[in-house]
């Protein structure tokens, strides 16, 4: 074992950096926040190559003493606590005294301050190491500039991601602070170009639409409550405005955004059965709280806290976001689907026998865990442990086993086993393998408002007409889509469309892709692009399903293109097919004869059942006939 020793102030240094500073983001996040801590009204921030390059963040807040900017970077130093007591009370973002410390062990750092309102004070830090400090003019409050960010340690480096990645952490965070102050005024600006500026006038709902849009911002509505411990106000997006990820909820807790899954889950509780799954609502929870309930000393980032009396903040934030709902007359008619029951479904899909794995003639009971448990191979070098004897052709009420029986067991033989996801997920028809992929041609002889019914031979199909005709649509949809050959419908008056900073640059940066699924997009100056055309499969609300679009691909289905084109296919026949109408003869049999053109007439888009077989076995058993 080596001597002990202390380590150097510069390696300290070193090493906080790594735990505060992790990527540039984190720089912004920092500097940002010590901005408000100063008091200031306006903030705006600058950076060069994804922050690397260049980060400039300027403040009109309180600036620093000339005197005291020794201090001020370094490990330790803070005007926002004093004793113990401050440290379980505290009122401000920054409290560490780590970050100007950190920021200049591993950067080149210039400040320009001015605390009086006269003369400024410039000073220059490189690694950790003061440079230079002289008089300079200067506005009151703060100028920081932090370049060539990890020039000393480049191992940090190979953990960042890409540019745009690192672009849309910064904006992110900057959103979210934005978020929590509307009442400052803050400008973001990538190399020259604007990607955020909040008015700073105190209205959360302009600042939601200088970060999300105006679109959004149309669509969210107000909630507030209090008890004798929180107070909570914010903004949530109606139910019909959902999206693909968690990330649209912002916990803001006395103006810091924090992680928090509980109250996370407690924003999404309060819609109750209005979210569909894997739809997440647009939110801005903001909660005020005595700082003593509050240890937000548990992260060195800052972005985790403990929290006191936690789950009646969770049921607080449920009741407020329900009432809200309530109020606006928003709650869906899906509570009711908590009083139906499936079980009459499931019990007649076990008497037509529609399991996939279950062969069509008599043979030993066996139960599905034996199913998964024995092997395909074992099944076929073993006929006789799994029928009956092949040597006694028997015709009765019961079963038909012909002389024919030898030829169809050898059929069934060659047939493809199934995984055992097919057996345990998959239901359709009762029918041999061979028809699984193939309907019958199906003579029409009636309808009722929900099924049409037709027969082949002597057998029995039901046909569900809204998943059938929802089959056809998502199948031509998807062919389409697949083949890259969109018609397209043009527009007489161009549609103009409004995105967030963030959503602006992943759109931006994927437009080549997004034109593979036929939308164009032009760029239409800040944070817009304009639609002149639009593929015709789109139904419904033009703008409402080009944005429903562009959230599953940039956060679902990105790196997948063949399960983007089959979400998008299986959405839009949703809203093409919205539910069941009367239909013509020679609807139905139009219905009829395109089902035997696609390869799983059995199963919608979704998986649900379309077609039901009925043999005339079957019809016989129902009503107990030989018996």
């Amino acid at each position: 074992m080596g001597q002990i020793h202390e380590l150097s102030v510069n390696l300290s240094n070193q090493i906080a950096a790594g735990e505060v500073i992790e990527r540039p983001a984190s720089v912004v996040k920092e500097l940002v926040e010590n901005a408000i801590d100063a008091g200031s009204s306006r903030i705006r921030i600058d950076f060069i190559d994804a922050g690397l390059k260049q980060i400039v963040v300027q403040d009109n807040g309180s600036g620093i003493p000339s005197d005291q900017i020794d201090l001020a970077f370094t490990r330790h130093a803070t005007s926002k606590i004093n004793n113990e007591h401050d440290l379980f009370n505290v009122a401000t973002l920054g409290f560490r005294g780590e970050a100007l410390a950190s920021i200049a062990a591993v950067s080149h750092v210039e400040i320009l301050t001015n605390s009086t309102g006269t003369i400024g004070t410039k000073a220059e830090f490189s690694a950790g190491v003061k440079k230079s400090q002289e008089d300079a003019a200067a506005t009151k409050g703060t100028q920081i500039t932090v370049k060539d960010l990890f020039f000393n340690t480049p191992a940090r480096l190979k953990y960042l991601r890409s540019p745009r990645t690192e672009i849309m952490k910064i904006v992110d965070i900057v959103n979210r602070i934005a978020l929590g102050y509307p009442e400052i005024s803050i400008t973001l600006m990538n190399e020259g170009r604007l990607l955020l500026r909040t008015a700073g006038n105190d209205n959360l709902k302009q600042t939601v639409s200088s970060v999300y849009g105006r679109s959004i911002a149309e669509k969210m509505m107000p909630f507030q409550s209090s008890d004798n411990d929180f107070e909570i106000e914010g903004l949530i997006s109606k139910p019909g405005l959902t999206r693909s990820t968690r990330n649209f909820i912002s916990i803001l807790l006395n103006g810091r955004y924090i992680n928090n899954f509980q109250l996370a889950t407690a924003v999404m509780d309060g819609y109750g059965t209005n979210l569909s799954a894997k739809h997440y609502p647009i939110a801005v929870v903001k909660i005020k709280v005595d700082p003593l309930l509050v240890d937000v000393n548990v992260h060195p980032t800052k972005r985790e806290v403990r929290l006191s009396k936690e789950t009646e903040l969770s049921r607080l934030i449920t009741n407020a976001i329900s009432s809200a709902l309530l109020a606006d007359d928003v709650q869906a008619d899906a509570i009711e689907n908590l009083n139906s029951s499936t079980e009459e479904t499931r019990i007649d899909q076990l008497k037509f026998n529609l399991n996939k794995n279950v062969v069509e003639t008599k043979r030993p009971e066996i139960t599905s865990d034996e199913v998964h448990e024995t092997p395909a191979t074992e099944i076929h070098q073993d006929h006789n442990q799994q029928y009956v004897d092949l040597n006694e052709p028997r015709e009765d009420d019961r079963y038909i086993i012909t002389k024919t029986w030898k030829e169809n067991v050898a059929k069934q033989v060659q047939l493809r086993p199934f995984s055992k996801s097919k057996l345990t997920e998959e239901v359709i028809s009762a029918g041999d393998e061979v028809l699984a992929n193939s309907l019958p041609e199906l003579k029409l002889v009636g309808q009722t408002s929900v099924y049409l019914i037709a027969t082949s031979g002597d057998d029995l199909y039901l046909v569900d007409q809204v998943a059938a005709r929802r089959l056809i649509s998502f199948e031509k949809i998807r062919a389409e889509m697949s083949a890259q050959q969109i018609n397209q419908q043009g527009l007489l008056t161009p549609q103009i469309l409004e995105f967030g900073s963030l959503d602006f640059i992943q759109i931006k940066d994927k437009l080549p892709e997004i034109e593979k699924i036929g939308i164009f997009l032009e760029e239409f100056g800040q944070d817009t692009f304009i639609l002149r055309s639009y593929p015709t499969w789109i139904e419904g609300d033009l703008e409402q399903s080009i944005r429903l679009i562009l959230d599953s691909y940039l956060n679902v289905d990105q790196n997948n293109y063949v399960n983007l084109v089959k979400r998008i296919a299986a959405d839009q026949a949703q809203r093409e097919v919205p539910g069941r109408k009367k239909l013509s003869a020679a609807d139905c049999n139009n219905i009829l004869t395109t089902l035997r053109q696609i390869g799983d007439p059995y199963h919608d888009a979704k998986g649900n059942v379309v077609i039901v077989r009925l043999r005339e076995n079957d019809l016989r058993k129902m009503f107990k006939k030989g018996e």
